[in-house]
């Protein structure tokens, strides 16, 4: 059995911290779905736009035209589903399947809290979250679950955080910015609004953050310091959705880190939800089994009868999966030193890596298009193609700037011309003034999208130090 034949891999837990996570992600992602919907952002995303870029890889990967509400609607379904513990193993599979798509379909919405969702629900995919307090389970609760089926979770949380605090670890965020460009115009805030005009009230800001990051995974690890801890995440979570608008995400980690307390938290929790049912409907109470029926007297297999053995026998195969995903998460957000050049200026490596709200970067970035055949040349509205959110995304990141380079190319050679396009840009990092970003004497349509250092990303003028 090798490494995953150790004694920690048959060690058990009480169900109910996994059972208490499932609902509470259920239930954040059905009203993240509702949400996104309500706003008007599927159509304004997703449906009004003509060109959408793409990943590398996912080229394929598009929106439906107006079947794009019905793969919320199946999204949406998915996790309330994940919720009630409902068909769980396919419910978990088709929201990872469904979210991930939606998340894929246009590069321009990338946030790093998408791909956490993405890489939780792959990972709930292998969990055993529907043994307990479940629509699945009525006929047979399940009181305890592997011990690492709740841990990869704590992992998968330890990962996102440290390594966030590791990101600000360089020398613009220890100088507070770009936090002095966000936060003194928060000005209109009721008390908050005066300390933000505070060089050591910033200051106090950055550094505090990158602490946070750095320390929060362990002081929610050990026992005496878990209740201050788990304030502190509420505090700053809940700081941070008031000075920035980043929607549901501080709420998924607040109801996240709850599954790092004890079984006798989640087992009350557990109790208020089945209160909260009963009041609802005794129907809908009947669908779960009470907390603590786990006896042949109320229709239920023993704990012990249902557990021991196959906890003691953990997959391999599932192991062996959870493995490689971890190593990918530990190892992907260095990727960027496979690359030269300042990463918040190529950018190259900076996606997927939890670097999260770290520059303040804008630019301009304009399309000069050369006939080949009569040399004649013109500018292109960028307005004509791209959305204004598009546009500004595309303005200082490379990877877009050659991806609608290409998309011109296409649109000028269906209509019969063959043609070499220019891009002419300039942006401005961190508050830095704006610099020459793209070499203008490279026809971009003979460039090609890979993995590889683009050369033609002009050097920046400046040097970030740290991590």
């Amino acid at each position: 059995m090798g490494w995953f034949g150790s004694p920690y891999f048959s060690k058990e837990i009480k169900a109910a911290p996994l059972a208490v996570f499932r609902i509470f992600f259920g239930v954040m992602m059905l009203a993240s779905i509702i949400r996104f919907w309500a706003k008007g952002w599927i159509e304004k995303l997703y449906i009004e736009p003509t060109f959408f870029f793409s990943y590398y890889g996912f080229e394929w990967v598009k929106p439906l035209g107006e079947y794009t509400y019905l793969l919320f609607v199946i999204c949406g379904l998915a996790a309330l589903f994940v919720a009630l513990g409902f068909q769980y193993r396919v419910s978990i599979i088709v929201f990872f399947l469904s979210f991930t798509y939606i998340e894929l379909m246009d590069k321009t919405t990338y946030l790093n809290h998408y791909y956490f969702i993405s890489m939780l629900s792959f990972l709930m995919i292998f969990l055993p979250a529907e043994k307990h307090f479940s629509i699945d389970a009525r006929n047979g609760s399940q009181e305890f679950i592997p011990r690492w089926s709740v841990d990869s979770i704590k992992l998968l949380l330890g990962i996102v955080y440290f390594y966030a605090g590791l990101a600000k670890l360089n020398s613009d965020w220890l100088e507070a910015i770009p936090l002095k460009i966000w936060l003194p115009g928060k000005y209109g805030l009721p008390f908050l609004g005066d300390l933000l005009q505070q060089s050591w009230v910033i200051y106090l800001f950055s550094w505090g953050g990158a602490i946070y990051d750095l320390s929060i995974p362990f002081l929610l690890l050990w026992k005496p310091t878990r209740t201050p801890a788990f304030m502190m995440v509420v505090i700053f979570h809940v700081l941070t959705r008031v000075l920035f608008p980043i929607g549901m995400f501080p709420y998924i980690m607040i109801v996240s880190a709850l599954i790092f307390f004890d079984a006798k938290v989640h087992e009350r929790i557990l109790q208020v939800i089945s209160k909260m049912l009963s009041v609802i409907s005794s129907e809908t109470r009947n669908l779960f089994p009470k907390e603590g029926t786990t006896n042949k007297e109320n229709g239920y297999l023993t704990a012990f009868e249902m557990t021991r053995e196959e906890n003691r026998r953990a997959p391999n195969w599932k192991l062996t999966i959870l493995a490689i995903f971890f190593t990918i998460q530990l190892l992907l957000p260095w990727r960027y030193l496979l690359y030269p050049g300042e990463l918040f200026w190529t950018e190259e490596g900076f996606r997927f890596s939890w670097r999260v709200m770290l520059m303040e970067k804008a630019g301009y970035t304009t399309f000069k298009v050369v006939d080949k055949n009569s040399g004649d040349s013109f500018h292109v509205n960028n307005g004509d193609f791209l959305t204004p959110f598009q546009e500004k995304q595309m303005s200082f990141q490379p990877d877009f700037i050659l991806e609608f380079a290409h998309h011109l190319r296409d649109h000028f050679n269906a209509q019969g011309m063959e043609v070499a396009i220019y891009a002419e840009s300039y942006v401005a990092l961190n508050g830095r003034r704006s610099q020459p970003y793209i070499d203008k004497s490279v026809d971009l349509t003979q460039q090609i999208e890979s993995f590889k250092h683009k050369t033609w990303i002009l050097p920046f003028g400046d040097e970030i130090k740290g991590i």
